[in-house]
């Protein structure tokens, strides 16, 4: 008999036999999400919007490589009907022992969870309607569990289509290109997306020797036998790349752009006392700084962020993480959702916090996010570029400075700034891109009091409308997830 293991959250129905009926006969789908909150939030609120929207229980499945405080907190405020629990823990010594990358590092833990994942299937499937097995993006190794289970097996992929259309590109582009993407001399041109410059593409492919740069190629390959890819995404938002992955094409499975998925806010106290502040703020007039669970600056160039803002004279909300050499370390902390080490504001400049007391507030690690956001203080958004931080913005019609520092933040802000034109972007005038203070003060005066910030305004609230039009009965993403649903081929029913 298949073991069971025990659900960090919800009903019985979640992992053992004594579900109630109704429960066991409504159609149910298991979800499992890469390590790190910001993997683990879209994936969990898009089980929480099956069950509000449409009817499904669900089962999120987590790695037990990232159990924390944070992620335990996050799972048990979703409904009853979704339940949780962590996948079995696998032996990970040998490649950390070895300095892998996180991409490897993910990617096997996935792949030695196989195993666990399909008996757990198996048991979830004789307790409940089981309909569909959805994995994020780098779990195409584990869709073989939901052959065995005989149900379809879907992605769902928490970035965009321009991220997606690259992967799916991949293998083809690694045949034809020379080099390293970084020396590329033309940027590179995918079906309906903006060019990207090859220096700005996904990090961790610009080493074509490494193992990141293989296992990502890898999941490139994989992604073709998944049934579907649902994409956090929609179609306002990516509106070339989205016509193109719409269309059927044989070599590929169909693209659902079902987004966004973003977090719900957190009603409850807020220790941090931001919105406290926030409502002493007049309408529109804060600029909030924010790099997202992983994202630390070096500390030069955390200097050179607090003398911007100074310079500036705006109104500013930052949330400061410790220092990271980037330049030694560019994936460290990358899934990291805990605190900072050290306390954050030892590092600021002398002085900083006392001679900005009148105009800013400064909190260690972390903030309500979505709160600040929706919050009517708040104007713009300095970000790292992360999908589901540009999609929390995009929801609340606030434009963004992007600032990205790692994994696909780079091709994010070229679509963001150059295309889609809802952000503005500081130039790197320093030393070893170095960005320097009066190049960050002359965006951030421009965003909150120029032409170009109130085109990038204006732009983002039309994008604001769109998405939550398409998220509404009969919109364009509310269908594509029914049409997920409702395919004769391989759809949940």
């Amino acid at each position: 008999m298949a073991p069971s293991y025990p659900s960090v959250h919800g009903t019985a129905a979640t992992m053992s036999g004594d579900s109630d009926s109704d429960n066991a006969r409504a159609p149910h789908v298991v979800l499992l999400s890469s390590p790190g909150m910001g993997h683990v939030v879209p994936v969990a609120e898009l089980a929480r919007k099956l069950h509000a929207e449409h009817g499904f229980t669900a089962t999120v499945f987590a790695y037990a490589s990232s159990d924390s405080a944070a992620q335990r907190d996050f799972l048990a405020s979703l409904p009853p009907a979704v339940g949780s629990a962590l996948l079995p823990a696998v032996p990970l010594d040998d490649l950390v022992a070895a300095g892998a990358a996180i991409e490897t590092l993910l990617s096997v833990e996935a792949q030695r969870s196989v195993q666990a994942l399909t008996a757990l299937l198996a048991d979830i499937g004789k307790a409940n309607n089981l309909v569909a097995f959805v994995a994020d993006l780098f779990g195409a190794d584990t869709l073989p569990a939901a052959r065995a289970a005989g149900v379809p097996g879907y992605l769902f992929f928490p970035s965009n289509l321009l991220m997606l259309s690259l992967m799916l590109h991949l293998p083809r582009l690694d045949a034809e290109m020379d080099g390293e993407f970084r020396d590329l001399p033309e940027p590179v041109r995918l079906p309906g997306c903006v060019a990207v410059p090859g220096p700005e593409i996904l990090q961790p492919l610009q080493d074509r020797t490494s193992d990141a740069y293989r296992w990502m190629r890898h999941h490139g390959e994989r992604y073709r036998d998944a049934d579907g890819i649902l994409v956090n995404t929609f179609d306002a938002i990516e509106p070339g790349a989205a016509a193109v992955l719409r269309r059927s094409e044989p070599w590929r499975p169909p693209v659902y752009p079902v987004g966004p998925v973003i977090r719900r806010a957190d009603d409850g106290e807020d220790a941090t006392g931001c919105m406290e502040w926030l409502d002493a703020q007049p309408d529109r007039s804060v600029l909030f700084i924010s790099f997202g669970s992983g994202g630390a600056l070096p500390a030069a160039q955390m200097d050179e962020l607090a003398r911007a803002l100074e310079l500036s004279g705006q109104r500013f909300l930052w949330v400061v993480r410790s220092p990271t050499d980037r330049a030694a370390d560019p994936g460290a902390n990358y899934y990291d959702g805990a605190k900072s080490k050290d306390y954050p504001l030892q590092f600021l400049p002398l002085g900083f916090l006392e001679r900005t007391k009148e105009v800013g507030l400064v909190v260690p690690s972390w903030a309500p996010q979505v709160r600040v956001l929706g919050h009517r203080a708040t104007s713009a958004m300095v970000t790292h570029c992360g999908w589901n931080s540009v999609l929390e913005s995009v929801m609340h019609g606030v434009p963004l400075i992007a600032w990205p520092l790692y994994a696909e933040q780079g091709q994010n802000a070229v679509m963001l700034s150059e295309e889609i034109k809802v952000a503005m972007r500081p130039k790197s005038g320093g030393a070893q891109g170095l960005i320097l203070g009066e190049d960050i003060a002359e965006v951030v005066n421009d965003m909150m009091n120029g032409k170009d910030g109130e085109a990038a305004r204006k732009k983002v609230v039309e994008l604001q409308v769109a998405a939550r039009s398409g998220l509404a009965p009969s919109g364009i993403s509310h269908d594509s997830l029914l049409e997920v649903n409702h395919s004769p081929e391989s759809g949940f029913c």
